[in-house]
C-alpha cells in the first residue's frame, strides 16, 4: 500500500488537475529557455553538485579533517548508499579525490581527499556558518568560529573590491556576464531599496 504526500501534484485525471493545469503549466518553450539557462548559470551548476544536506555537511567533514568512509558515516549518521553516491559524485565533480591506503594485513581502501575546487568551497561553507548563526541560531552558540590563525581576530564572509574595500549589500549590483543569452535581463541592486 503507498500514500502520496499532502502536497505531491493531483492525479492527471482529477478535477483539481483539471482546473488548474491550463494556468499551471508553463509554456513548452518556456520550460526548454529555463533548461537551458541552467546550464549557463553558475548557481545552478553548483547545486547540481551540492544541493544536497549529505554532500554539504561531507565537505564540511573534511574540512574537519575526516576523509575516511567510516568516519564519515559514524559522524553523520548518514546511510551507506547514500554515502557512497555522494562520495562518487563528489569525485566526479573536483571536488574530492579517492586515494588508496592499506592498514596491515587488511585489503585495500580508500579515502577522500579536497581537492583545490574543494578548497575553494572554504569560503561557501563560512557564508552558510555566518547566515546561520544569524538568522537560524541554536540557542547555544556558533559551534564553530571563523577566525585569523595568528591574531584570533572574527573573520566574515563579504563582497570585497580588488583593493581590498569591503561593498555593503545594498551597494552590490548584478550585472549580466558574458554567458548570460537572455537579453531582457539588465543590471540590478537586488538590496538598494528592499522593504524591510
Amino acid at each position: 500500500m503507498t500514500t502520496e504526500s499532502s502536497d505531491a501534484p493531483p492525479p492527471a485525471d482529477s478535477p483539481a488537475h483539471s482546473a488548474t493545469s491550463f494556468h499551471a503549466s508553463p509554456a513548452p518553450h518556456a520550460a526548454a529557455k529555463r533548461s537551458g539557462d541552467e546550464l549557463r548559470c553558475s548557481i545552478a551548476r553548483t547545486m547540481q553538485v551540492l544541493g544536497d544536506r549529505w554532500t554539504i555537511l561531507i565537505v564540511r567533514e573534511c574540512f574537519r579533517g575526516r576523509t575516511r568512509f567510516s568516519d564519515f558515516r559514524k559522524v553523520l549518521g548518514i546511510p551507506t548508499d547514500i554515502l557512497t553516491t555522494r562520495l562518487c559524485s563528489l569525485v566526479e565533480a573536483g571536488v574530492l579525490a579517492r586515494r588508496g591506503y592499506r592498514e596491515p594485513g587488511a585489503r585495500e581502501r580508500f579515502d577522500y581527499h579536497l581537492t583545490p575546487a574543494g578548497d575553494a568551497l572554504l569560503p561557501v561553507l563560512g557564508a552558510l556558518a555566518q547566515w546561520g548563526n544569524e538568522y537560524r541560531p541554536s540557542g547555544h552558540g556558533p559551534s564553530r568560529l571563523y577566525q585569523h590563525a595568528d591574531t584570533g581576530e572574527a573573520a566574515s564572509i563579504a563582497f570585497v573590491t580588488p583593493a581590498g574595500q569591503v561593498i555593503d549589500l545594498p551597494d552590490i549590483a548584478i550585472v549580466p556576464g558574458p554567458g548570460e543569452n537572455d537579453p531582457e535581463i539588465g543590471p540590478i541592486r537586488p538590496l538598494a531599496a528592499a522593504p524591510h
